[in-house]
C-alpha cells in the first residue's frame, strides 16, 4: 500500500540527487522523504474521509454505544482497530483527530493511538517467522492490553481536560447530547456537495495546524535515524540486568521507526545477544514513544497530558520488557 512512497523517496534520493544508498546521509534523507510524503497523504485522505463520514452518519449513536453502553468493549474495539490499521505513531494522529472531532471518548481514542503503532499485519507476519506464533500471540495480547489499560487510565483521570482548546471544543461539540431528532434529519438532508464542502474545510483547518510539525517531527527522527553506532546497544545493554530494560526504553525515545521497519532491528539485536524483553522494550519505545510523535501530539494535547501519556508508555514498556526477560521462551 505504501510502496509508492518508498519508490518516490528512492527515486528522489538515489536517482535525482545521486546519493549513495550506503551513506548515512542518504539513509536519513530517504527516511525523511518517505515518511513525510506518506504522513501528508494520510493526513489529507484520512481527515477528509472521516469528516465526510461525520457529515453523513449519526455519529452520536455510535458514540453513545461506545461511551455509555459498552465502555470496555469500546476500549477493546479502539485497540483492535489500532492493531489492524497499518499506521505508524505519527500517521495515526489524523485518525486521532477524526475520533476526537466525532466525540468518541478520549480513552477509546487513546487505546487506538497507543496500539496502532505497536501492531500491524506485516509486523505480525515477520514476528511469526522470527520468534514463532506463540510469542507473536503473546506480543499481540500484551500490545492490545497496553492500549486498553492506557485508555482506561486516561479516562479515569479525566484526561480530556488537558486537550488543546480546539481539540477540546471539537470533543465537546461531538459529545453534545441531542435534544431532538433534528440533527439526524439535517445530517440525512445534506447533499453530497455540502458534505464535500464540510470535509474540505475540516481538512484545510486541521492540515494547516499540523503540517509544519510533521516536517519538524519526522526531520528530527530522520536526523537521528541510523546514527547509533553499530553494536553499541548490544555491548551496553546485553547482560540482562534489571536496569537495562528502562535504559533501553529511554534510549529508544529519540529514534523513530514503524512496527514493520523495526523488526529487522529487533532481529539484529536478538542475533547479537540482547535479551528478548530488553529488545522488545527498546523497539516498542522507538515505535510508540518517539520524539516526532510527541511533537505532533503537542498540537492537540497540553503539556500535562503529554507528560502523563509519556510516563504511562514508559512504565508499560518497562513492565513488558521485564516480563519477557523473566519468562522462558
Amino acid at each position: 500500500m505504501f510502496a509508492i512512497f518508498t519508490h518516490f523517496a528512492s527515486w528522489l534520493v538515489y536517482d535525482v540527487l545521486a546519493l549513495s544508498p550506503d551513506t548515512k546521509l542518504a539513509d536519513a534523507l530517504h527516511f525523511f522523504v518517505e515518511d513525510t510524503t506518506k504522513i501528508f497523504a494520510l493526513l489529507l485522505v484520512m481527515i477528509y474521509f472521516i469528516a465526510l463520514i461525520r457529515a453523513s452518519l449519526d455519529i452520536e449513536r455510535v458514540r453513545d454505544y461506545l461511551a455509555r453502553k459498552n465502555r470496555f468493549l469500546g476500549y477493546f474495539l479502539g485497540a483492535f482497530f489500532g492493531a489492524i490499521t497499518p499506521f505508524c505513531s505519527c500517521s495515526s494522529i489524523p485518525v486521532f483527530l477524526g475520533f476526537t472531532s466525532a466525540g468518541i471518548p478520549l480513552g477509546i481514542t487513546m487505546a487506538f493511538l497507543i496500539t496502532s503503532p505497536l501492531i500491524n499485519e506485516v509486523a505480525v507476519l515477520l514476528l511469526i517467522g522470527l520468534l514463532g506464533w506463540e510469542f507473536t500471540l503473546l506480543y499481540i495480547a500484551i500490545g492490545m492490553s497496553v492500549g486498553i489499560l492506557g485508555g482506561l487510565f486516561l479516562d479515569a483521570i479525566g484526561a480530556e481536560r488537558w486537550l488543546q482548546s480546539f481539540a477540546a471544543d471539537a470533543l465537546k461539540h461531538g459529545q453534545a447530547t441531542q435534544q431532538n431528532d433534528d440533527n439526524e434529519d439535517v445530517a440525512q438532508a445534506l447533499t453530497m456537495a455540502q458534505r464535500h464542502a464540510f470535509a474540505k474545510e475540516e481538512t484545510k483547518d486541521i492540515f494547516g495546524r499540523v503540517w509544519k510539525w510533521v516536517i519538524i517531527g519526522v526531520g528530527l527522527g530522520a536526523a537521528l535515524h541510523g546514527f547509533v553506532p553499530d553494536g553499541w546497544i548490544e555491548a551496553h545493554l546485553g547482560d540482562g540486568q534489571w536496569w537495562s530494560v528502562p535504559a533501553a526504553v529511554l534510549l529508544g525515545i529519540p529514534l523513530y521507526s514503524n512496527a514493520t521497519g523495526v523488526i529487522p532491528v529487533m532481529e539484529s539485536l536478538l542475533v547479537n545477544g540482547l535479551p528478548v524483553g530488553t529488545t522488545l522494550a527498546f523497539c516498542m519505545s522507538t515505535v510508540a514513544a518517539s520524539f516526532p510523535e510527541f511533537i505532533l501530539l503537542k498540537q492537540v494535547m497540553q503539556w500535562k497530558l503529554l507528560a502523563i501519556l509519556f510516563v504511562v508508555l514508559l512504565f508499560a514498556f518497562t513492565l513488558v520488557g521485564w516480563f519477557f526477560n523473566f519468562i522462558p521462551l
